[in-house]
């Protein structure tokens, strides 16, 4: 695929260049509570800018269904952006429309514009190609190239993602290059021993990346909410924990051929319960006792590993040259349940190996924890992104961006 660099080296002074970024930041009202995807896409617009282009950024954020919802509009997201850019960023608020045409129309060389939430329009998301195709011409209309560096949209097929590179010459920004080039790291030549931790709450959610990484992984670590499925798969009382009966065969199947493959599949030994799940508005004072992972109370939740569970992962993770972690490991949001999630993170950053943080509440618990980023391997925007180029998969995004 053409890189931002070659693109820039064509010449793109006086030029319209649709940036579709992954501007889908979390918010608290009007808000926004992490940043990240924001700071991460600016090596692509400042190069755009100072190279004499007319930069026009688009993304999603949220799932409005496709209708403008004010509770997602991208307003704060453009407003960060330039306070970040130090530079006035002009926002249209809407996706084609009039306001679209005006704002990209008065855009002079080196300046910055952001449209509304392309969600806002059901043909983004539309699952029949006319109607998405239809969308991508719209919006071809606004520019006269296109670079995608919107990795955490890319295995979605999405008008602005997979149709509109097609209408429009093409290229890959700096975020999507880098991705890429880490995801490699994990996928080919692999330094080992190769550790990867999977938490979040439900195991249907890393069953596929599981099939793949049993093949390819030195020790599997789990954690979270999809733990106590693999526990009842052994036979264990999960109480009131989060569960998926139904999976229960597939894991069962999963810990056979771990063993039979040699992959050390580590499971808790001991979990924070209790009767109720934390408020994570007040971050009142949780009710909870650690106990065995074999002797949860029927009437108790699981909510975090426990601290022999910690030391456990951490000396899995210790002697590891390459470590992937797709989330976290408890409710951290709560401070009462945040310990574990802490664990691995601090044992990552303790590590001599080549650590990446897989995106989505992994990325953002490492920010809520006050760790350093620059501690880390790499810490990715794109969690579903990054699990469906580890399961193999090809990602629409992606694909749309090869010459």
């Amino acid at each position: 695929m053409k890189t931002i660099d070659e693109l820039l080296a064509e010449g793109v002074a006086g030029k319209r260049v649709f940036v579709r970024a992954d501007l889908n930041v979390p918010l608290a009202g009007t808000a926004i509570t992490d940043d990240g995807r924001i700071r991460a896409v600016l090596p692509t617009v400042k190069a755009l800018a100072e190279a004499g282009a007319r930069v026009v950024v688009a993304s999603h954020l949220g799932r409005p269904k496709g209708a403008p919802d004010p509770a997602f509009s991208l307003a704060p997201a453009a407003a960060r952006l330039g306070e970040l850019l130090g530079a006035d960023v002009a926002f249209a608020t809407d996706t084609v429309g009039e306001s679209a045409t005006a704002t990209v129309a008065g855009l002079a060389d080196g300046q910055v514009a952001v449209i509304e939430n392309l969600r806002f329009n059901a043909g983004e998301t539309s699952k029949d190609d006319d109607e998405r195709t239809a969308f991508a011409r719209q919006l071809a209309e606004l520019a006269d190239l296109y670079v995608g560096d919107g990795f955490g949209a890319v295995h979605r097929k999405h008008a602005s993602v997979f149709d509109l590179p097609a209408l429009l010459p093409h290229a890959a920004g700096y975020l999507i290059a880098t991705e890429v080039g880490v995801l490699k790291k994990l996928t080919a030549d692999v330094k080992r021993p190769y550790v990867v931790v999977l938490g979040g709450a439900k195991v249907s959610d890393k069953l596929a990346v599981i099939d793949e990484l049993l093949g390819k992984a030195d020790r599997i670590l789990i954690g979270g909410g999809m733990a106590y499925t693999f526990l009842k798969a052994q036979g264990h009382e999960v109480g009131i924990s989060l569960l998926q009966e139904d999976q229960i065969p597939t894991v069962t199947e999963y810990m056979a051929r771990a063993k039979k493959n040699g992959v050390e599949l580590v499971l808790p030994v001991d979990v924070l319960v209790s009767t109720d799940f934390p408020d994570l508005k007040t971050k009142a004072p949780a009710d909870f006792e650690t106990v065995g992972a074999d002797a949860i109370p029927s009437k108790k939740e699981g909510l975090d590993i426990g601290p022999k569970t910690r030391e456990l992962y951490a000396s899995k993770i210790a002697d590891a040259e390459t470590v992937f972690w797709n989330g976290p490991v408890g409710v951290f949001e709560h401070p009462d349940y945040a310990e574990g999630t802490r664990a691995i993170a601090q044992a990552l950053v303790d590590s001599n190996a080549f650590t990446v943080v897989g995106g989505g509440d992994s990325a953002a618990a490492v920010r809520t924890l006050g760790f350093d980023e620059n501690a880390f391997g790499h810490i990715s925007t794109g969690g579903g992104a990054s699990l469906e180029y580890l399961e193999g998969k090809t990602l629409p995004g992606l694909a749309a961006l090869e010459d």
